[in-house]
């Protein structure tokens, strides 16, 4: 069976209305958590690759489950081995195309000691097996040609709540979420993986009934979730961050923002996260942020292609009065005296802004600089209250009455 689009990138798949068919993607991968029940694994691929219009059926290209070692020993007896070999039977069954999944594709938690673990019983074990899900869904949802769906029907069920977080966090449009529901007597049968397309007698009830496996009903049940990638700086997307790092980054991207500028230190912090800046940036802030804090007007641009003597004398009274007088950056003042063009300032506001972008991400990023959305007569603030705003060390001089050229 083929979607048609092996082999195809994600610029070839081209409009975007194409994300919401996940059945399109190239790279197709379910991510299952799973205990001592493997039959998940199997479910959940005749729940998508089987079941329903074939236009919608989501084939996976590849299977990834995460587990403990026992877990992963039922996985390969049950699976993968040659009998009963259920995977490969279930591929056979309904002439289902390749799908990548060995021994390689079954990944376990691992232990303090780094060692697989066998079950999750203590906080550690738990934390441990919260950044491995963690960090697998994150690996998978950062290749852009991949569709990715995540099925909690299998594991503890902290297990099955951390992969559905996971994906809150870094899930994209594309990405799905899901629980197989069976029908009973299946549902607690050791020898039921998936209705088979003819009669199939099997043990039920513990081995005290019996039941035609081809009657079953396996239901695949769609999960809304919450998409917080976006809102996620780009720090939280790199390997190794951490499940609980990552909720913290959310949370704060949750909470109202908050701006903070150490002088001293000539540092800026946004939502918790010190964002470095190099003097002119820093000093652009400084001065936005120093504006806003007193509740003045945003400022415009100096002239484009001359030095706007009476732009940068306002300027260097709006950046005295939040570092002092002895704090101006060296660089900065010299620009200030020299050569204050619209176009040297147009050059720092866009390194800036990109800085901020990248730290904070394109929503966060909106919420500490606003240039007034238009084209021409752009005038730059942030768009903060007062409250918002927390300077220290700073002077907070007033400044002298000085010409207003340029700015508000």
């Amino acid at each position: 069976m083929s979607t048609g689009t092996e082999g195809m990138g994600a610029s070839a798949i081209g409009d975007a209305h194409l994300k919401r068919l996940p059945a399109r993607w190239p790279r197709r991968v379910l991510f299952c958590v799973c205990g001592l029940s493997p039959q998940v694994v199997t479910e959940t691929v005749y729940a998508l690759a089987v079941v329903g219009a074939e236009s919608d059926r989501f084939v996976p290209t590849e299977v990834h489950v995460l587990t403990t070692t026992a877990g992963a020993q039922r996985l390969r007896l049950a699976l993968l081995s040659e009998a009963p070999g259920a995977f490969a039977r279930l591929r056979r069954d309904y002439a289902l195309p390749d799908i990548a999944f060995t021994e390689s594709h079954i990944h376990c938690v691992p232990g303090a000691d780094g060692q697989p673990l066998a079950d999750i019983r203590t906080d550690e074990d738990n934390a441990r097996m919260a950044d491995a899900v963690s960090e697998h869904v994150r690996r998978l949802t950062a290749d852009p040609d991949c569709a990715l769906h995540v099925s909690i029907a299998g594991g503890r069920k902290t297990m099955g709540y951390y992969a559905g977080y996971a994906l809150s966090l870094f899930g994209r449009e594309q990405d799905r979420l899901s629980h197989v529901l069976v029908s009973a007597p299946f549902e607690s049968s050791l020898e039921f993986f998936y209705p088979t397309p003819a009669p199939h007698v099997i043990a039920t009830q513990g081995g005290r009934e019996l039941a035609d496996a081809s009657t079953a009903q396996v239901t695949l049940a769609q999960i809304p979730f919450v998409r917080l990638r976006p809102m996620l700086p780009a720090s939280m997307l790199q390997p190794g961050q951490g499940f609980a790092a990552a909720v913290a980054a959310a949370e704060a991207r949750l909470a109202p923002p908050h701006l903070m500028l150490d002088v001293s230190r000539s540092s800026l912090t946004a939502d918790g996260i010190e964002v470095p800046l190099p003097p002119w940036q820093f000093s652009i802030m400084a001065v936005l942020a120093g504006r806003a804090h007193r509740g003045l007007g945003a400022i415009e641009a100096p002239l484009k292609t001359k030095h706007d003597e009476p732009w940068a004398q306002q300027f260097m009274a709006d950046l005295r009065a939040v570092v002092g007088w002895g704090r101006v950056p060296g660089s900065v003042e010299r620009k200030l005296q020299e050569d204050c063009t619209g176009e040297a300032f147009a050059s720092h506001l866009s390194h800036l802004r990109k800085n901020l972008r990248k730290a904070l991400g394109p929503e966060r990023e909106r919420l500490y600089f606003d240039d007034g959305g238009t084209p021409r007569n752009k005038r730059y603030r942030i768009p903060l209250e007062p409250q918002a705003i927390e300077i220290q060390g700073s002077a907070m001089v007033m400044p002298a009455s000085l010409p207003n050229a340029g700015s508000s």
